[in-house]
């Protein structure tokens, strides 16, 4: 009887510290630039998060853009940094999820179309239709300025698919490597996030006497903190209401700096309306 009572008195005991542990606060990025340097964002992201928001918070690193929507689908994590497709697409899959912030820049975000020198393309205000018959990479296939943007301004220019419009069409996976790409001239022409551009530029990463700017699209918004309809339900009421604070709150310079971004400001779902539109007139509202 002593022995039961014992036994009873520790399954209680380990119930109560069980149900006492807090869960994990979990969330991803599209993988956007190389793995190296999006470990370095994140990680202080969550040192950042988990300090605001008093709950354990990890970085989950995916290895692509559809990987991140089905993390996020599948509740895997909870708060995802997404490009404005991607973003789309993963909030469509989770009832009640939102975009809560982005970068100041998100709002007026653009697409470079870079070239080889060999090709002997300059710069343009307008579209640069001879690059039709070119060997062209875009990035990601659920990438908004690798994928959805350029193919909606390459069909509207050239009348044409990519596949019909261009001699090869590639997909790079991510912007660093497009830009690799196109300047070692495996491809002649490719599509990249001008944020990714303008940092391996100013980084030396990039040669400019292999490859240049040729055109850039017009504005768009794009990346965003989406986050699951459901956290007030795991983590206690006004959770997400807390968690977009702490986001727009952020103003550690090397924080910022890593994206890079001046600072977050609010958005809504709302905001992404005409992404969600030109991705489903070009077929691309599911991840792949």
């Amino acid at each position: 009887m002593r022995l039961l009572t014992v036994l009873t008195a520790l399954l209680v005991s380990t119930s109560i510290s069980l149900s006492a542990v807090a869960e994990t606060f979990t969330f991803t990025a599209i993988p956007d630039q190389d793995e190296s340097r999006l470990q370095e964002r994140f990680s202080k992201v969550a040192a950042y998060l988990e300090k605001e928001l008093g709950v354990e918070v990890k970085y989950i690193p995916v290895k692509s853009y559809a990987a991140a929507v089905t993390a996020f689908r599948n509740n895997q994590v909870q708060l995802a940094w997404f490009g404005g497709l991607s973003g789309v697409q993963a909030r469509e899959l989770v009832p009640n999820s939102e975009a809560i912030a982005q970068g100041y820049e998100d709002q007026f975000f653009v697409t470079y179309i870079i070239a080889h020198h060999s090709t002997g393309l300059s710069k343009s205000e307008d579209f640069p239709t001879s690059i039709a018959g070119k060997r062209f990479t875009f990035g990601s296939k659920g990438s908004t300025s690798g994928r959805l943007m350029p193919e909606f301004y390459i069909r509207q220019a050239l009348n044409k698919t990519p596949e019909q419009a261009f001699s090869r069409v590639g997909f790079s996976d991510d912007h660093s490597r497009t830009i690799a790409l196109v300047q070692s001239g495996a491809y002649e022409v490719g599509a990249v996030n001008y944020k990714v551009w303008e940092d391996e530029l100013a980084a030396g990463i990039i040669d400019p006497s292999q490859v240049s700017v040729i055109w850039k699209t017009p504005s768009y918004p794009d990346y965003q903190w989406s986050i699951r309809g459901d956290v007030d339900d795991r983590f206690g009421a006004g959770f997400k209401a807390k968690v977009a604070k702490t986001l727009l709150a952020i103003s550690d310079p090397e924080i910022l700096a890593a994206f890079p971004r001046q600072s977050f400001v609010k958005a809504s779902n709302d905001d992404y309306q005409a992404i969600k539109d030109t991705a489903t007139a070009i077929g691309l509202m599911d991840a792949d």
